[in-house]
């Protein structure tokens, strides 16, 4: 997995090309991309030289994260984006859906980075790039550098987070675990998923977005991610200030997120939690003492 560095760039170009009548080709989407990709191996092996990146683009017609990892690196997962809220905030929801689909070797692709681009506002472009990051879609720039911001330059260029993406050990792509405004696994853009974490090589990692126009104050259980150990306590490093944060002992609140900003954490086990803790489980659910007694039937 690549950040591509592309200074200038306005639009990326995807190979739209002309396909015979179907009479002629007999060809699915798939069969069509088999004989690309079949090409590029034909060519790697005339030249002796690697096969070139293969990212597949067919905007997410056909569900490409089911098949395409067998021809390519990558796959665009939805129409093109724009620079406003709207276009991020609908690909982050679409690809809410898919976003198991990430692993080595293969990534849903959420088209280029409009960080420095359009009236996204400073809060929403951190949003974008968080999301583009830790989703593990490729990081194509397409601001001109040599006329961006520093604040576009300092999003770009935050460490923390493309280290994540960039894992060594962890392939996959954070996934929500509660979605916020509305039902779970809603189908409905404008209330995309706003808790979200995955495993890194260095802790869990938590991505919080307020989807809100207002301020919001964003609570959650630690246990709710599915790689949290019950029964211990966690450091916090804070993603975007990079500042070292204390402890979190099960719940966990971030006061005053930005409208359509994000919080960006990455969690370390640090130990037990205090003795004493109560109650006795973080969830109560099914929460049992060793005598059979259960605290959610008190």
């Amino acid at each position: 997995m690549t950040t591509a560095l592309v200074s200038g760039l306005k639009e990326r170009q995807c190979a739209v090309i002309g396909m015979p009548f179907d009479e002629v080709i007999k060809e699915g989407i798939v069969g069509k991309y088999q004989r690309m990709a079949d090409a590029i191996d034909r060519l790697s092996k005339r030249t002796g030289n690697p096969p070139f990146l293969f990212s597949l683009c067919e905007w997410g017609r056909e569900q490409p994260w089911l098949w395409a990892r067998r021809f390519g690196q990558s796959w665009r997962t939805t129409d093109d984006i724009g620079p406003h809220w709207d276009a991020v905030r609908s690909i982050i929801h679409q690809n809410s859906f898919v976003s198991w689909a990430a692993d080595f070797y293969g990534y849903n692709d959420l088209d280029l980075l409009e960080v420095g681009n359009g009236d996204l506002t400073i809060a929403e472009q951190k949003t974008h790039f968080t999301a583009w990051a830790l989703l593990k879609s490729p990081l194509v720039i397409s601001t001109d550098l040599s006329t961006a911001t520093k604040e576009t330059i300092e999003i770009l260029t935050n460490k923390e987070l493309i280290a994540i993406h960039q894992d060594p050990v962890v392939g996959t792509s954070v996934t929500p675990f509660r979605w916020g405004l509305g039902p779970d696994w809603q189908n409905n853009y404008t209330t995309p998923a706003e808790y979200w974490s995955g495993e890194t090589q260095d802790g869990t990692v938590f991505m919080l977005i307020n989807d809100l126009d207002t301020p919001a104050d964003m609570f959650f259980s630690l246990t709710e991610s599915p790689w949290i150990r019950a029964g211990r306590q966690y450091s916090v490093r804070d993603l975007w200030t990079h500042t070292d944060n204390g402890t979190a002992v099960r719940n966990m609140t971030v006061h005053n997120v930005p409208p359509h900003g994000v919080v960006a954490l990455l969690l370390k086990d640090a130990g037990d939690e205090p003795s004493g803790t109560t109650p006795p489980c973080a969830r109560p659910e099914w929460c049992m003492d060793q005598n059979g007694t259960r605290i959610d039937q008190q």
